[in-house]
C-alpha cells in the first residue's frame, strides 16, 4: 500500500479497476455482517457513494453506538496504534479518518488475497 495515499478519495482512485473495487465491497460486507452492524452497500454504489455511506454509518455509531463501532474496529482488524495516530478535533473528522482506516484495512485484506502487492 502507498504510504503516501492519505484520504479514502486517494485510496480509493488508487485501486486497480472495478474488479478490485467488486472485492472490497464484499469484503466490507463480510465484516459489517460478522460484527452485526447493518449497512446497505450495493455492488451498483460508485466509490464517493459507498464512502459517504460508511461515513454516515461510523458517525451514527460513534455517537450513539459506541460499542457496535468498537466490535466492528476488532472485526476490521484496526490496529491500535492507527487509533492512537488520530487527530482529534471533531466528530466528523475523526469518522472521516476511521473511515480512511477501515478502507485502507479492508483494501490490505482485498489485496493480500488476489496475491497483488500492498
Amino acid at each position: 500500500m502507498n504510504p503516501y495515499i492519505q484520504t479514502s478519495e486517494e485510496l480509493l482512485a488508487s485501486m486497480t479497476g472495478e474488479a478490485e473495487y467488486t472485492r472490497l465491497l464484499a469484503q466490507l460486507i463480510k465484516d459489517f455482517t460478522r460484527a452485526n452492524v447493518a449497512i446497505d452497500l450495493r455492488d451498483t454504489l460508485r466509490p464517493g457513494q459507498m464512502r459517504n455511506m460508511l461515513r454516515e454509518k461510523l458517525h451514527f455509531l460513534i455517537m450513539e453506538g459506541f460499542d457496535d463501532y468498537l466490535h466492528l474496529m476488532y472485526v476490521v482488524d484496526i490496529p491500535e496504534k492507527s487509533f492512537r495516530e488520530l487527530r482529534v478535533t471533531d466528530a466528523v473528522e475523526i469518522t472521516d479518518q476511521v473511515v480512511f482506516l477501515i478502507l485502507r484495512r479492508e483494501l490490505q485484506k482485498v489485496r493480500f488475497r488476489s496475491g497483488s502487492a500492498c
